[in-house]
């Protein structure tokens, strides 16, 4: 795969994505990878879990609402990284 092709403006696979919860102003840096990988204390999240689902796709400045066991909330895609 030629990386120099991939839009890194998206949320996608590997990508390393700063975001703020919108309720609490709270600032998290995940990286999104495989399920095989995920590992929530080193910033590594399943690319199936509720929060990647709504992160993928979208790009910087963005607002998602992630559907959680808790209930709705809402994350600011602060940036977004290879």
């Amino acid at each position: 795969m030629d990386e120099s092709k991939i839009d890194v403006s998206k949320v996608l696979i590997y990508s390393i994505v700063k975001i703020k919860n919108m309720k609490n102003n709270a600032e998290m840096t995940y990286t999104i990878v495989p399920e095989s990988e995920s590992d929530l204390k080193a910033g590594k999240i399943s690319v199936s879990s509720p929060i990647a689902k709504a992160l993928i796709g979208n790009s910087k400045g963005d607002v998602v609402t992630v559907q959680a066991p808790a209930g709705t909330m809402d994350f600011q895609i602060l940036d977004v990284s290879r």
